[in-house]
């Protein structure tokens, strides 16, 4: 099923409390944040910020994008109001911030692909020579009322999408490899240290730029991630094996997100055909946390 159409290069999808949905367009005439009604056939621009890439939504409603142009993480309203929290990290610019997500720490956990994105891909287009680049990948804590922020990982090669799992451990991917790493929760937060848990390519995948991009959890504990130019979605069992495998209309599908609960689905984008694709799945997504502050751990993502 198709829910809409007519995006250029969307990513980025969250479903709102009242069915609506938020997403990024990434293509060069709008670069903007997007909101789509919940029925899919009406949408708004909130607000251009240049190449927006990933989205989270905090507990009063605030959208924070992961910015790729100028990057920067930014801040942004409804109402379309939008501030630069962070340019850097440990006194290091941003090259490509990607994907973002809350913990259960009330942190905003965000990824940055480590290659200027201007070069990498000039016209939104994957360099074909993308191997010579020395992928510098990192992944990052935010404090979201200071706006400090630290760096727990880096040297993955294009860090993509992040998700916090039922375990509260931190799940990155990298597209080069398709691998995905576990970072486990301790008593002091997120470890640094970074473990494999499992890898998304297809033995019989074309060659070429592909890899993992966008992921989330379902309330098994299933990990569901949108491989880029593989055209699927690959379903991850809770030991890192590969479950199923979901085939998208499109070869490009570039981020997965649960619907509300009750619905037992997914909403799929994808650069291909310019679309969010729809699809029935077993149970609901395992609930987003929204950077209450000192929230308990509840074993939710």
């Amino acid at each position: 099923m198709i829910f809409a159409r007519g995006l250029q290069n969307p990513e980025g999808p969250v479903a709102l409390p009242d069915g609506s949905w938020l997403i990024v367009e990434g293509g060069a005439e709008r670069g903007c944040v997007t909101h789509i009604s919940a029925d899919g056939a009406s949408r708004r621009e909130i607000k251009k910020t240049g190449r927006p890439n990933g989205l989270a939504v905090d507990a009063g409603g605030v959208i924070w994008v992961a910015e790729s142009k100028i990057p920067s993480l930014l801040r942004l309203t409804m109402d379309g109001h939008c501030e630069v929290v962070a340019t850097e990290g440990d006194g290091e610019p941003f090259l490509f911030p990607n994907d973002l997500c809350f913990g259960p720490d009330g942190a905003l956990y965000l990824t940055d692909s480590g290659v200027d994105v201007a070069v990498f891909a000039p016209n939104n287009e994957v360099c074909r020579d993308y191997m010579r680049f020395n992928y510098d990948g990192r992944v990052y804590r935010v404090d979201p009322r200071s706006g400090s922020v630290t760096l727990l990982d880096r040297g993955i090669r294009f860090t993509n999408g992040i998700a916090f799992g039922p375990d509260l451990a931190l799940y990155a991917n990298e597209t080069l490899t398709g691998n995905i790493y576990r970072y486990a929760w301790t008593d002091v937060g997120v470890s640094a240290k970074r473990e494999l848990f499992g890898n998304v390519i297809r033995p019989d995948a074309p060659p070429g730029w592909k890899g993992p991009d966008g992921m989330a959890f379902d309330r098994n504990g299933e990990l569901y991630v949108a491989v880029f130019a593989q055209g699927d979605v690959t379903v991850l069992a809770p030991d890192g094996r590969v479950a199923r495998r979901l085939p998208t209309s499109g070869n490009l599908p570039t981020n997965v997100a649960f619907a509300l609960p009750g619905q037992h689905r997914i909403h799929v984008t994808e650069y291909e055909y310019g679309q969010i694709e729809s699809f029935s799945v077993d149970c609901d997504g395992l609930p987003l946390r929204d950077g209450t502050p000192a929230e308990e751990p509840r074993g939710v993502a």
